[in-house]
């Protein structure tokens, strides 16, 4: 266990409970929305952002955020378009991140391994700058989140029901968008772009089987989150496991612990 006193995992340890209240917090109201599908493909167009980064030099964390903001605009202009066929505007953005995501590798000389670092996350490199910046991206969600939950609760049950009662219900699409962009583009360090989307969307499928109201829903998949991470990380650092490999798989044994446990008081009442 020499590994826990380790300043390189503490720093791990920081960046990883941080997000483990954000990501799961971010994904109950995306889950409850049937908006699943955004983690991905955010991260998808984050991770062109962080190869453009690698080009010109600049700090691929911020040119990802920057990238991950601008799709959730966009992801929010074509969904107005395409009222009836809302998830169209994921697939067509999620296609547009991993073409442009593409084209900037194969323009990229011998940045491409430090580029996978970010696909796959890689955890235990995080420096100082990237806990500041999750950080204050934490800080940020939680202040929006807490100032607002009244309404995002109505957003996130009745849209119609909000803009009837005069909510600006525009606003806040793009807020939650805008706050999950933020989210994504500092997590895919931590767990990678391919496995951002379990941080967002497990820990949220499992509170919604033991949560019996919209708050416990929030405190529960915020517990999840945060167990999954402290155990990942500490299996992960003892076993020499992929960090984030290791996270999704106890979320997902987690999820499934709990779906035999409610079958079992099912069938016991």
């Amino acid at each position: 266990m020499e590994i826990v006193t380790s300043e390189f995992f503490q720093r791990a340890l920081i960046g990883g409970l941080l997000i483990g209240v954000t990501a799961p917090l971010m994904g109950i109201f995306l889950v409850l929305r049937r908006l699943s599908m955004i983690g991905d493909t955010l991260s998808h167009v984050s991770i062109a952002g962080v190869a453009l980064g690698f080009l010109i030099g600049v700090y691929p964390i911020a040119v990802g955020l920057v990238f991950a903001i601008a799709a959730s605009f966009g992801i929010e202009k074509l969904r107005k378009a395409y009222k009836t066929y809302a998830e169209l505007s994921l697939a067509i953005m999620m296609s547009g991140g991993v073409a442009l995501a593409s084209l900037l590798f194969t323009l990229g000389k011998g940045f491409n391994m430090n580029v996978n670092s970010y696909l796959f996350g890689s955890i235990y490199t995080l420096s100082s700058g990237d806990l500041y910046l999750i950080g204050a991206v934490t800080l940020v969600v939680l202040i929006a989140i807490r100032s607002q939950v009244k309404e995002l609760f109505l957003i996130t049950f009745d849209e119609d029901a909000a803009a009837v009662s005069g909510l600006p219900v525009r606003f806040y699409n793009v807020m939650i968008s805008v706050l999950t962009a933020l989210v994504i583009s500092v997590s895919i360090k931590i767990v990678g772009a391919l496995l951002v989307s379990a941080l967002l969307t497990i820990p949220a499928a499992c509170s919604l089987i033991i949560a019996r109201s919209f708050k416990q829903s929030v405190i529960s998949v915020v517990i999840i989150g945060e167990i999954a991470v402290i155990a990942g990380l500490l299996v992960a650092g003892v076993w020499n496991l992929a960090p984030g490999g290791t996270i999704v798989l106890l979320l997902i044994v987690i999820l499934l612990l709990l779906l035999v446990f409610k079958r079992g008081m099912k069938m016991g009442s």
